[in-house]
């Protein structure tokens, strides 16, 4: 089996490679040409994939790559994948998480190959929430470019699906962490600036709503239900999720007590932090994924932020 996937170096793109290496696939990964590198993420398999420049920007490399490779499976997790920052670069935002999953469809397409499609949507998509907890059935409801360009990304497979009879599963990530999590995301810019506090380095953590809630489980987790989506005899669209939901504060709370630390003589709120519209609440239902995939999430909220805890600090 060969897969390809796009946005390999992230968080991930990285997981997921290490989960398919080990079930014997072949694998392949997209990355964007840069002047300087950015693999740490896949530093320790580098030698076991094959990487390829391009860009889901640009249709000609996508068309080059896939024609390439001919893969049996395609994941789509490349993205602009930073909401606060999808307010500022809208356009670019959209050209990435909108068009680029089009791009890579018709691609695909043009093909005539045999090939699987898992596009990586959000919890984001649900946005200003219309029911408690959200499933499959919930309508969307995006509230930043980032989870607009995201639903628009989720139609467009679905409707690939539907009119062409392409294999292609959409996945709803609510938010998934771990040590492999970038800097800006709030549960690592935590949990990194926590420890850096405990040991001098700095002396404030600046952070925007602390009342926002998700549901957060761990990347590694997730990352099985994407390649499960992909091995079913019929492609459909899942809610991937812990069931659980939890505020900003209280990830705080969980991080400071297992470094033994009092965050509130520390932490600030800064109100330029504070997106343009807020997403209060996200929760979500993964019974549709437990039942036909038989996937459930191992690990819950304390253990989650113990193990990016313990990352660090090893670090």
């Amino acid at each position: 089996m060969k897969a390809l996937i796009t946005g390999v170096s992230g968080q991930d793109g990285s997981h997921l490679a290490d989960l398919l290496l080990e079930k014997g696939y072949e694998v392949h990964g997209l990355i964007r040409r840069s002047s300087t590198t950015n693999t740490q993420r896949i530093d320790h398999i580098i030698n076991k994939i094959q990487l390829h420049l391009g860009d889901m920007t640009d249709s000609e490399s996508l068309h080059r790559i896939i024609r390439e490779i001919k893969p049996d499976e395609v994941y789509n997790l490349a993205a602009q994948s930073m909401v606060r920052d999808s307010f500022d670069v809208a356009s670019y935002t959209a050209d990435v998480d909108a068009l680029g999953v089009l791009r890579i469809l018709e691609a695909i397409m043009d093909t005539e190959e045999d090939i699987r499609f898992y596009q990586a949507g959000t919890s984001e998509m649900f946005g200003a929430v219309l029911e408690i907890p959200q499933t499959e059935n919930t309508p969307f409801n995006p509230q930043s470019p980032y989870a607009i360009s995201k639903t628009f990304g989720h139609y467009i497979t679905k409707h690939y699906r539907d009119s062409y009879g392409l294999f292609a599963c959409n996945g709803i990530l609510f938010n998934h962490e771990g040590p492999r999590r970038g800097d800006k995301f709030v549960t690592q810019k935590i949990v990194k600036g926590l420890v850096a506090i405990k040991r001098g380095l700095q002396d404030k953590l600046y952070l925007g709503n602390l009342d926002s809630r998700r549901d957060w489980g761990l990347a590694a987790d997730y990352i099985r239900a994407m390649y499960l989506m992909l091995q079913q005899d019929t492609p459909d669209d899942f809610v991937i999720a812990t069931g659980e939901t939890h505020t900003i504060r209280e990830f705080l709370d969980e991080a400071a007590r297992l470094l033994g630390m009092d965050w509130t003589e520390h932490v600030k709120v800064d109100s330029k932090l504070f997106r343009p519209s807020e997403v209060d609440m996200l929760l979500g239902c993964a019974d549709k994924a437990k039942s036909i995939l038989n996937w459930q999430p191992e690990v819950k909220f304390k253990q989650l932020v113990k193990i990016m805890v313990d990352a660090e600090l090893n670090r």
